[in-house]
């Protein structure tokens, strides 16, 4: 399928297994990036509306919540079948809304084909303790049980593979389960949905409902919803964690980053600066895991920083489509003027502009939105550009004179999402683990992201909320333990 095949130019709600037109005044249109094409118009679901989508999940809920968990699993193992079969075409749609280069979207599709395949082990997942005499001639045991309908707001820099963070668990969990995505780039979700159809959930177990900022708040503020997750920045997450905890629901929310990798002076530089600039620059530096900070111990800096440099100036600009593309279009003119902005504080700040991406173009794609690879040096760690999410293919590097000062730089900011340690010391990545306060950390590694049967970390302005998404903290979000205390006295 390609984007003619999933949609006639307006996108529509999947609700209670039939595809619904949106009857609402609002919308956005749906844009190419690269090109400035418009692909399709997604109106907004009105608020008043959202009440029935939860509802039809509640309906659901009732049955499939008894289902025996070997049925409910194996729409998931269908649902992993179509997505490996039409992977390809996913990506090409993703490419061509988001931006990002075809194996920046193939590997992203892969991440969340993963999680469907974690989700499959739920009759495993699921499972809770058992203690026989726990008291004279007491078993007890603790039983997990769903809520209800969840539902999730993902952002749109990962319209793939986000999704899929949550939505395989709610399900094999009994739970039925709401999708609000992006309205930047929902053609993926859009696909992904024709597939959900197809694997055969029973109508009213999974449903996609498009919008904006109102039907999000519609969502948070219904009464009947158990849960809700987010991914985005962290002003909008601290909303969704503060409206939906006053409704009483639960709620996780992924915030924004400020991720640094600290390279020691025993580290191998030229791996080292390979792999920061993959960190920083993927995907158009447009996701949360970007390592976009370099400390750099003591005498490695100049050796470190030509280093990236020489890396940083093989970086091919351009659409995402083109094999030899790195670095492809920023989501948004909005978002590319933003990311300008923020380069033109870091000059003022008097940071050291070593390579500037500002004022690019691409020869056949003069209305993309495109920024290309920027380097500062002798980066001062309290500026904005050291402080702030800059979510576009900006890089940092700024000096330690020892290690102590590099983690100290790096626990200097309020996001602890994710850092890096380049290091031949195993003293330095045990040190580093014990103290970088972040939640994904990765040593020799240069981006520290989770494999699908771990969680997703984040502490501080990077995570509102307990439990995180992904594997068994993603399952202990859609479940609550029922204890249950047995005792058959003699008669």
């Amino acid at each position: 399928m390609d984007i003619d095949d999933i949609t006639d130019g307006t996108l529509r709600n999947y609700v209670d297994g039939e595809w619904t037109p949106i009857d609402g005044d609002d919308g956005a249109d749906v844009v190419n990036p690269a090109t400035g094409e418009t692909l399709g118009h997604v109106p907004f679901t009105p608020p008043g509306s959202v009440a029935d989508v939860v509802s039809a999940g509640d309906a659901a809920f009732e049955t499939w919540r008894n289902r025996a968990i070997e049925d409910r699993i194996q729409p998931l193992f269908r649902l992993k079948s179509l997505l490996e079969e039409h992977q390809e075409d996913i990506a090409r749609v993703l490419v061509t809304e988001h931006g990002k280069n075809l194996n920046e979207a193939r590997g992203e599709l892969r991440r969340g084909i993963e999680n469907v395949e974690v989700a499959c082990g739920a009759p495993r997942l699921m499972q809770d303790g058992f203690l026989e005499n726990a008291a004279p001639e007491i078993d007890e045991m603790a039983v997990r049980r769903p809520l209800g309908t969840f539902a999730a707001i993902t952002p749109f820099n990962f319209p793939g593979m986000i999704p899929l963070w949550f939505l395989p668990y709610a399900v094999a969990t009994g739970n039925s389960f709401v999708l609000k995505p992006s309205e930047q780039d929902p053609l993926t979700a859009q696909y992904l949905f024709h597939l959900i159809d197809e694997a055969g959930f029973p109508d009213g177990v999974v449903n996609l409902v498009h919008g904006g900022p109102d039907t999000v708040n519609a969502l948070l503020e219904n009464e009947d919803l158990a849960g809700a997750s987010f991914v985005g920045s962290t002003p909008v997450a601290r909303h969704v964690y503060e409206t939906a905890a006053r409704t009483g629901m639960r709620v996780q929310a992924q915030g924004g980053a400020k991720n640094y990798v600290v390279v020691s002076d025993s580290a191998d530089l030229e791996y080292a600066a390979a792999k920061t600039v993959s960190s920083s620059f993927a995907c158009g530096g447009e996701r949360c895991l970007a390592n976009d900070i370099a400390v750099v111990v003591g005498d490695a800096y100049e050796p470190f920083v030509e280093a990236v440099l020489d890396v940083v100036d093989d970086q091919v600009v351009g659409d995402g489509l083109d094999p030899d593309t790195d670095i492809g279009a920023l989501i948004s003119p909005g978002h590319a003027e933003r990311v300008a902005d923020l380069i033109d504080a870091g000059v003022e700040d008097g940071n050291e502009l070593l390579r500037d991406g500002r004022g690019v173009t691409v020869d056949g794609y003069e209305e993309g939105t495109f920024i290309g690879p920027t380097v500062f040096g002798e980066v001062d760690t309290d500026s904005r550009i050291a402080q702030e999410e800059i979510f576009g293919p900006v890089l940092g590097i700024a000096r330690a004179d020892d290690f102590d000062e590099a983690v100290r730089k790096l626990n200097g900011t309020d996001f602890g999402n994710a850092a890096s340690l380049f290091t031949a010391r195993g003293g330095e990545a045990r040190e580093f683990r014990n103290r970088a306060d972040v939640g994904n950390i990765g040593v020799n590694v240069g981006t520290a992201a989770p494999m699908a049967f771990f969680h997703f970390g984040g502490r501080k302005d990077s995570f509102f909320g307990d439990l995180h998404a992904q594997a068994e903290d993603v399952v202990r979000f859609y479940t609550d333990e029922t204890v249950y205390i047995e005792r058959w006295p003699d008669v």
